[in-house]
């Protein structure tokens, strides 16, 4: 672990040196990705699932829907990696331990599922297979919900140092 905080020292002191107020390295990641989680990530579950259950009901907004879900998703996940390195990058600044938190736990279990869920969906669903599309739906949902049990862990990191 000490080996990864001096490998990232040199990219947090750069980031310290430009005179980003204290509250932004404290509170700018928790914003940032409360608004990703919150908003991007409500959307693409709405247009994920509302594609799933009206496929058979209305396929003109389910068509509409996949399209939505295909659009935002790849977006927030480049957001939430992104997020996460800073959010790491955050606590090497402010000088807290890394790796050792629930936050990065669950910050990293949501990477790996998201992670997952891209390999799933750049296969084409495994040759378009219904069984791969249902573990695509309940994978990225529990990753959701994971996500707001890791907002709730940020929140409490965050009041704590």
């Amino acid at each position: 672990m000490d080996s990864l905080r001096s490998s990232l020292e040199p990219i947090a002191n750069w980031f310290s040196s430009l005179g980003t107020p204290e509250p932004i390295v404290h509170w700018g990641h928790p914003l940032m990705m409360g608004i990703v989680v919150f908003v991007m990530g409500s959307l693409v579950a709405l247009a994920g699932w509302r594609g799933r259950t009206l496929a058979t009901t209305n396929v003109e907004v389910a068509i509409e829907n996949k399209a939505q879900h295909r659009k935002i998703a790849p977006l927030m996940y480049v957001f939430l990696v992104s997020g996460y390195t800073g959010g790491v990058l955050s606590l090497v600044m402010q000088g807290q331990p890394i790796l050792e938190s629930p936050h990065f736990l669950t910050g990293t279990v949501v990477i790996a599922l998201l992670t997952v869920n891209a390999i799933i969906a750049a296969t084409g669903f495994i040759g378009n297979k219904e069984t791969a599309r249902t573990v695509h739906a309940y994978v990225g949902s529990t990753a959701l919900l994971i996500l707001v049990v890791h907002a709730v862990l940020g929140l409490n990191l965050g009041l704590s140092i």
